[in-house]
């Protein structure tokens, strides 16, 4: 009858400290800030504020001829979101207004262009301030898909070049067919959310039970390491698993991001991202024992990986050799391209498993390493 009452016991010591980890939570005004504030925060600022999507581009129009095909070819340019055109006389005018940054790029319409139209040899001059080398590239392709808009038009309308064949330009665009980027930036904005709860409020709050001695004090009680490290992660689990609720439904509601996935293998994948970050967050605090020290440390190892070097800003593929092997160590590159592939792709296993079997392996090292950490133990 020894081993069911040690059992009963011990689970009575987990969770009068689960109970009081709890209200401690509740009772923390900064807790119940970075769990349910900050998402909903983190969601509208990048969901609103954040876009890779160029809209209104300010550009110069020059039109040199006023011909039914020039109007023809600056239609897809006036007609269209990503600009805003401001008709100019000269060409130097124009230059004058891209010197000022009154716009962003010039659409030129040559002289004869309705002739080079007719013989197969027109052109559209368009010029971008290439300061911002993203914008200007982004812009370019944007001023493609304008003159391949016109082109196709034209040639459902019948208009042969040269070589005597027509025109007939056909694109689709798989998984983010609306070409949206905020598709792109809300799934990975789970992965801030559960580092900014699991990682740094766990350090934060348990460095600071460090400092002032909380942790001793529990040291003198019948309660073993183990049982310490359940009963003080546990609320922090819920509490991420709430911030996700919270971003997962506000993608839904808010912005329409699909989620062509199984919710319970987000839900599951999500567990295993939280308990990796909070043992990173658990060992870092045991390890430092100082709330500001934690804090940076936190900061360098957990959020500002997630944001850089995870995939959920900036593509990987795009980075050096040496930077791309370097993201392999961060666990926010592996829940990532998970996110990704369940919002926009669906149940992809090829990259599921493997991503979610390292997330596993890191959650036993991390968690294994922060109970052997902090083992019952005075100082």
């Amino acid at each position: 009858m020894a081993a069911p009452s040690s059992q009963h016991g011990r689970l009575r010591r987990i969770l009068a400290l689960v109970r009081k980890e709890s209200w401690q939570v509740v009772r923390d005004p900064s807790s119940v800030a970075v769990g349910i504030v900050m998402p909903m925060v983190l969601l509208i600022l990048f969901g609103y504020g954040l876009s890779f999507d160029l809209k209104n581009l300010p550009v110069a129009l020059v039109m040199e001829e006023s011909s039914a095909e020039a109007s023809a070819a600056v239609s897809g340019f006036e007609l269209s979101d990503y600009f805003q055109t401001y008709p100019v006389k000269t060409m130097a005018e124009a230059e004058r207004l891209l010197a000022d940054k009154t716009v962003s790029g010039i659409v030129r319409i040559p002289p004869q262009f309705a002739r080079d139209v007719q013989n197969g040899t027109a052109e559209i001059q368009v010029v971008v301030n290439g300061s911002d080398a993203n914008t200007a590239r982004i812009a370019l392709g944007y001023a493609q898909g304008a003159v391949g808009t016109w082109l196709a038009r034209e040639a459902a309308q019948g208009m042969v070049l040269n070589s005597g064949a027509s025109i007939n330009l056909q694109t689709r665009l798989w998984f983010n067919e609306a070409n949206d980027s905020t598709y792109f930036l809300v799934p990975g904005l789970i992965v801030l959310v559960m580092t900014l709860i699991g990682a740094l409020l766990t350090a934060l709050v348990m460095a600071r039970e460090w400092e002032r001695g909380t942790f001793e004090a529990l040291f003198v009680t019948p309660a073993r390491p183990g049982e310490i490290l359940l009963g003080k992660t546990v609320p922090y689990f819920i509490l991420g698993m709430l911030g996700l609720a919270l971003s997962v439904i506000g993608s839904q509601v808010l912005f329409g991001v699909p989620l062509r996935g199984s919710l319970w293998i987000l839900i599951i994948v999500s567990m295993l991202y939280l308990l990796v970050a909070l043992g990173i967050g658990l060992l870092i605090s045991s390890l430092t024992k100082n709330q500001f020290i934690a804090s940076q440390i936190t900061l360098i190892v957990t959020f500002l990986p997630a944001m850089m070097l995870s995939g959920f800003m900036f593509d990987i593929r795009s980075m050096p050799l040496v930077i791309q092997g370097i993201t392999y160590i961060f666990p926010a590159r592996y829940f990532v391209s998970v996110l990704q592939t369940l919002f926009l792709a669906g149940d992809i296993w090829a990259v599921i498993l493997p991503n979610a079997a390292v997330l596993a392996v890191m959650a036993t090292i991390l968690m294994t390493a922060s109970l052997f950490a902090t083992r019952k133990k005075l100082g």
